[in-house]
């Protein structure tokens, strides 16, 4: 392996170069990361045994690289100085794949969409992209993800190293951790300094690189899971992609792309993922892609992949209530979102609904809406709604989630929707879904304190009650009218 500096910049960037056997040139492919670019070494091994020069590099104040690490702000001006680096080697060919995972996805991204036309990108992978701060921050309804980000910026967060462990270590020691108000006094909890947490949650820039993307003018294949946080940006990024061509791959899988747990993934699921990429990279280059939009898309439960634009027809499940028609969302005793038990004692703490038990197998592909009336006595309130599939055999399995955040006189009824992203999934006959309304998706989301206040500065949290009219209570799925033929994912990526 070779390593080399990207001199130009004021403090040089560590960054090592793989090259694959041979005189050259070579097209190259471009990693950007904070996670340290040794966790990266048998992939660029992969791409130069595939002919490709693998360029991996840590990002501003990163483990070996110099200067001050300010998450998602220098990473448009920095990879453009490493892209006008790569062109000028006499092992390149000039072109060059833009490359990377989660935040090493943003820096592909804000490269490809924001550097001068000299820098970017001849084309994009990008997987389960971090878009920006503002996206990984809140939801777009603007509630905030707690846990994602707490553990994030506790194992990355204003530091050169990374300690992924940090938060769980920190929560065995103080198991109410993340209830300690207010939330930007985390970094104290944790005992060490952490000035960009506060930062983070005044990002309002949500949606830029997604709008920018629309002027795209190289090839993207974007990769998601189902069961990843990230899964709605992905799909929004492949949807909104002006260049020639766009791919895009949503696996049954998390945020690793594993598959998660469950029965959802199949053995047609596991992909070489690798050589995908490769094939892929190497289509892109040439010109060999076909324009438009394709991809394809797992249907979990089924072990098949449909295309990518497939979607059933609307249709609305009927449902009946099974109790908390009027409930409290106290935040003493937030609904969990890391438990699928349901209290069958006491105060109901959610609205709970349930269909009949299906008596056909149900193929659900699109997207999943609940339309509501209901009241809540505070003038701020979070609605979650969380639909899970409860098999015949009794085990209970999350299908979608969607946190609604409302802003009304106190005690006034409203009629509203609340989405809960796309699903692809073949749901057994015997199943029945569960729809549970709660106020709160704790500790996956910060809890509303229902003052109005911001809920991150908040040091007070008021109980809300809430009332449901269970008869305008109306479960939305896109159903398939037939069995799907199945498609050869790899196909779709390249045709």
């Amino acid at each position: 392996m070779t390593s080399f500096r990207t001199a130009p910049v004021a403090e040089d960037l560590a960054t090592d170069l793989r090259l694959p056997e041979g005189a050259g040139p070579f097209p190259a492919v471009l990693i950007r990361t904070p996670y340290h670019r040794a966790r990266h070494l048998a992939e660029a091994r992969g791409w130069a045994r595939r002919g490709f020069a693998a360029v991996v590099q840590d990002v501003r104040g990163r483990f070996a690289s110099p200067g001050e690490w300010r998450p998602y702000e220098n990473e448009a001006a920095d990879g453009a100085v490493t892209a006008r680096w790569i062109r000028r080697q006499p092992w390149s060919d000039g072109r060059f794949v833009a490359v990377g995972a989660s935040y090493a996805a943003h820096c592909a991204l804000t490269l490809a969409l924001d550097a001068d036309r000299e820098a970017r990108p001849d084309a994009v992978i990008a997987a389960v992209p971090a878009l920006g701060a503002a996206e990984t921050a809140r939801e777009p309804s603007g509630v905030e993800r707690l846990l994602s980000r707490a553990g994030w910026w506790a194992a990355h967060g204003d530091r050169r190293d990374s300690d992924d462990g940090a938060l769980a270590e920190a929560l065995a020691a103080d198991p109410g951790l993340l209830a300690h108000l207010p939330l930007t006094g985390l970094p104290e909890r944790l005992g060490r300094s952490l000035p960009s947490w506060a930062e983070l949650w005044r990002h309002d820039d949500r949606g830029r690189l997604t709008a920018r993307a629309a002027r795209a003018g190289m090839p993207l294949l974007a990769v998601g899971g189902h069961h990843d946080h990230f899964a709605e940006d992905t799909l929004a990024l492949w949807h909104t992609w002006g260049g020639p061509s766009a791919r895009l791959l949503l696996g049954p899988w998390g945020h690793g792309l594993v598959a998660a747990p469950g029965p959802g993934a199949g053995p047609a699921h596991r992909l070489g993922l690798g050589e995908l990429y490769v094939r892929w990279a190497r289509r892109a280059l040439t010109g060999d892609l076909t324009s438009g939009r394709h991809g394809a898309v797992a249907l979990g439960g089924a072990d098949l992949w449909l295309p990518a634009a497939a979607e059933g027809e609307p249709r609305t499940q009927r449902l009946r209530l099974l109790r908390g028609a009027a409930f409290t969302a106290d935040p003493d005793r937030p609904v969990r979102s890391d438990d699928l038990a349901v209290p069958t004692g006491g105060p109901s703490d959610r609205c709970l609904l349930a269909t009949a038990p299906l008596p056909r197998p149900l193929d659900a592909v699109g997207p999943v809406r609940v339309r509501l009336r209901a009241t809540a006595d505070t003038p701020s309130a979070d609605w979650a709604v969380r639909l899970v599939a409860l098999t015949p055999e009794g085990t209970a399995e999350r299908l979608a989630l969607g946190v609604l955040r409302r802003q009304e006189p106190a005690g006034r009824e409203a009629g509203f929707t609340v989405e809960l992203g796309r699903i692809a999934r073949r749901l057994r006959a015997g199943t029945r879904l569960r729809l549970e309304i709660a106020g709160h998706h704790f500790p996956a989301h910060a809890r509303n304190p229902h003052s109005g206040d911001d809920p991150v500065t908040a040091d007070r949290l008021l109980a809300s009650g809430r009332k449901v009219d269970p008869e305008s209570v109306a479960l939305s799925l896109h159903v398939l009218p037939s069995r799907p033929a199945p498609t050869d994912p790899a196909k779709e990526i390249l045709r």
